[in-house]
């Protein structure tokens, strides 16, 4: 009789035992589960995080290319308007203009400007020269055949409504009867030219110009330039930009 009650205490003592492994293992399968699903969770967040960020990524190269792009564009642009409207080379040949400017150099000219004034560097389509009779009226002269009809650069030296008169034997050139202070020449006047019988009056409209290197110019003393129309002017030097090593302001 003991042993049946030992043994049916044993037997309780397994199932309880049976029972509480039981509900062991099914608490950790549930909690492996939640661990699981917790886990599959962050995984998702995870991921989503890592989309939104890569997206942000992409979002933001294609906003710098665009804005390289359109920075690109704008300065091409206003390039363009520069060379087109304000700014236009220009090579220098001859010697003419010594020592401000030499053969070789490149210069911009600019079409946009006021005047021109005295001390101004201009570029000139010299396609006719005009004189003037013995009233002070002006009268063309054709140059064709000259190799003087081309493009050249000179210095203006009197505008419209100025006299001037050139001094050959003392080597000075007079403006409303003062005497011009010229630092920028190479060498003085000595030669009037022979175009016209000074002193002139500049007529309206018209410019007389001279080059810096007064015993090497072809200028406005000569009858195949004469005096410079308005309406031949191409445009005012602004700056030498080569050699890069002379580079200079060319404003007067």
């Amino acid at each position: 009789m003991a042993d049946i009650t030992k043994d049916k205490t044993e037997n309780n003592e397994i199932e309880e035992i049976a029972d509480a492994v039981e509900e062991t293992v099914e608490e950790t399968a549930e909690t492996a589960e939640e661990i699981a699903e917790s886990l599959d969770d962050d995984d998702e967040e995870t991921v989503k995080e890592q989309d939104e960020e890569a997206e942000k990524k992409e979002s933001k190269i294609v906003d710098d290319i665009l804005e390289i792009i359109e920075s690109t564009l704008l300065a091409v642009f206003v390039i363009v308007m520069i060379f087109t409207y304000l700014l236009h080379p220009v090579n220098v040949v001859g010697g003419s203009m010594n020592d401000t400017l030499v053969n070789g150099n490149r210069i911009f000219m600019t079409t946009v400007y006021t005047g021109p004034h005295y001390g101004d560097i201009i570029v000139i389509n010299n396609d006719m020269a005009y004189l003037l009779d013995q009233n002070g009226n002006v009268i063309d002269k054709d140059i064709t055949g000259s190799d003087l009809k081309e493009c050249i650069i000179k210095r203006v030296i009197a505008e419209p409504g100025q006299t001037l008169d050139i001094d050959a034997e003392k080597e000075q050139v007079i403006v409303d009867g003062k005497v011009l202070d010229e630092p920028y020449i190479k060498e003085t006047v000595n030669s009037t030219g022979g175009a016209f019988n000074f002193p002139i009056t500049v007529p309206e409209g018209y410019y007389f110009v001279m080059g810096d290197n007064r015993r090497g110019s072809a200028d406005s003393r000569f009858p195949e330039v004469g005096l410079i129309k308005k309406e031949q002017i191409y445009g005012k030097a602004v700056l030498r930009y080569s050699p890069i090593k002379d580079f200079k302001i060319l404003l007067f």
